[in-house]
């Protein structure tokens, strides 16, 4: 990667500067991205970060109180769980995710839309409404405790390796109990990979091509006894 930085005092042009050199540097057909560091943090309208994503492909901003990245292109939630690295990850929306339980929030007018509803998946219902079937939860306290009880992530990766068409179909067997999460081969196989904490799903087929290439490595090395082994790498 090749890198500079534009310093300089306020209104001095810094950003006019950085835009033309991405401006540039995009229809030489190079990928760019660039990071802003702002002292007042953002104001997340008519920001600098905004006019930098129309001619990057990644933005991230750096403020005192907030660090945010923005890509300007599809990305899959998977794909965002390395940089997400909590104990609790809350996602607001994602009605066609088929991997992650939901709480239905049910209040306001039904009537407009309700393709977002999938009961199967529902932990709990919050709100005025309630549907069979389904604990409504009105505390916040309650619903916590429900995540964290029952909260899960699957990969979607479709991998079908649990014996299943989908992870939704998987996803909707550990919520109603017939299973737990561990049935997923993907995230619990003989390799464990996390990225700053965060579970990185793996193919059946990937995982035996990297396993009988470290196992065979290993092999070799002075002091190697089978066992179980554990290795750190920075990626």
């Amino acid at each position: 990667m090749k890198a500079i930085s534009i310093v300089g005092p306020k209104n001095s042009g810094k950003t006019t500067l950085g835009l033309e050199l991405a401006e540039y540097f995009k229809n030489k057909g190079l990928t760019v991205a660039a990071a802003k560091f702002s002292h007042h943090g953002f104001d997340w309208q008519d920001a600098d970060t905004a006019k930098y994503a129309e001619h990057c492909d990644a933005v991230a901003g750096l403020g005192p109180d907030e660090t945010f990245t923005h890509w300007t292109h599809k990305r899959f939630l998977p794909d965002l769980l390395p940089l997400l690295t909590a104990d609790v990850l809350i996602v607001e929306g994602g009605k066609t995710l088929g991997y992650l339980p939901r709480i239905l929030c049910l209040n306001g007018d039904l009537a407009d839309g309700t393709d977002w509803l999938v009961p199967e998946l529902a932990l709990a219902t919050h709100g005025e409404h309630q549907i069979e079937g389904i604990p409504a939860i009105a505390t916040i306290e309650e619903l916590a405790e429900i995540i964290l009880e029952k909260g899960f992530f699957l990969p979607g990766m479709d991998c079908e390796t649990c014996g299943r068409p989908n992870c939704k179909a998987l996803a909707i067997d550990i919520i109603q109990g017939k299973t737990t999460p561990k049935a997923c081969l993907a995230m619990h196989n003989s390799i464990e990979l996390d990225i700053n904490g965060a579970p990185v799903g793996m193919k059946p087929f990937v995982e035996d091509i990297i396993s009988a290439a470290i196992r065979e490595m290993v092999r070799t090395l002075k002091g190697y006894s089978p066992g179980k082994a554990t290795i750190k790498l920075d990626v």
